[in-house]
């Protein structure tokens, strides 16, 4: 298995490259049945901690953190069972998109893993994102308790956006981080997940997505995309650049996975979790970025 495996001297900006060219070179042959067996598939391995039950392409990349590893040697080799999944299926660039979280698991877990394939199915690009104790405002037993309450359910097929709408629309949050002008379709309500704070407790019916302006302008970069129409759904990868204060100013970023629901153009749900490089980002405090307004 390692033979299959960029090895840890590859930087990661080798993801971004491979990314773009495997996204390029998506087969039209790639359903949702065949991505729908892929996650289960992936579940099926983290549940059990067997890394050989995933279909890996040669010359595949694996990564947790932003960090290249030996896949036998990841999370895959730890058998952690979910109290909940949900997975984004993307038939245009063949990738897919889960949500783990294992709270119940003696060492728990919130987990934001995406994959990508060739047209013969196999993996050719696998990262994750992967929370616990210490990383930023963890708390895997609220996370659990509300992702699971949320309705990310199939949207109607005449009623479904287009993928730019869906992307635009998650991306407005993202880029209204470097200006807090730039306007963000939020519907009513609207409702944020981070770590164990959810917005939508303030107020459920009203819309609590909206930020505060950051105390610098941030520019999130590596965006990796999964667009599930069907659910209405985006995941985005990429790295956040001013969390982490535990890092210096020019540091790539801090890796972080941003999930949304969208519906009629307007965001609806929004998750994120962010792996800190230093305990809780060495920011000292309880809370996250600017709550909403």
């Amino acid at each position: 298995m390692k033979g299959q495996f960029i090895n840890d001297s590859i930087r990661y900006c080798a993801v971004a490259f491979a990314g773009a060219f495997f996204a390029a070179d998506a087969s039209a042959a790639c359903s949702r049945d065949s991505l729908q067996q892929l996650t289960d598939t992936y579940v099926q391995a983290q549940t059990s901690g067997n890394a050989a039950m995933i279909p890996v392409a040669d010359r595949s990349y694996y990564g947790e953190n932003d960090q290249p590893k030996d896949i036998t040697e990841g999370m895959l080799s730890e058998a952690i069972s979910p109290d909940f999944t949900r997975s984004l299926l993307d038939t245009t660039q063949c990738a897919t998109f889960t949500e783990f979280v294992a709270a119940t698991h003696e060492h728990p877990y919130v987990i934001h893993t995406r994959m990508e394939t060739n047209d013969e199915g196999k993996v050719t690009i696998m990262e994750s994102v992967v929370t616990d104790q210490d990383d930023w405002v963890f708390g895997a037993d609220v996370f659990l308790t509300h992702t699971r309450a949320e309705d990310w359910g199939v949207i109607p097929e005449d009623q479904r956006d287009m993928r730019g709408v869906i992307k635009a629309a998650a991306e407005a949050y993202i880029n209204n981080w470097g200006d807090p002008y730039l306007p963000v379709p939020h519907g009513t309500p609207c409702a944020r997940l981070e770590g164990r704070i959810y917005t939508g407790t303030r107020d459920p019916e009203g819309q609590t997505c909206t930020m505060g302006a950051f105390p610098q302008p941030i520019k999130t970069g590596n965006r990796r995309f999964v667009i599930d129409e069907t659910m209405g759904a985006v995941s985005i990868f990429h790295s956040f650049s001013w969390l982490d204060a535990g890092l210096g100013p020019y540091h790539q970023g801090t890796p972080t996975s941003q999930q949304f629901r969208v519906e009629g153009g307007m965001n609806r749900y929004i998750h994120e979790v962010t792996a800190c490089t230093t305990p809780d980002c060495s920011r000292g405090r309880p809370g996250g970025p600017p709550p909403a307004n």
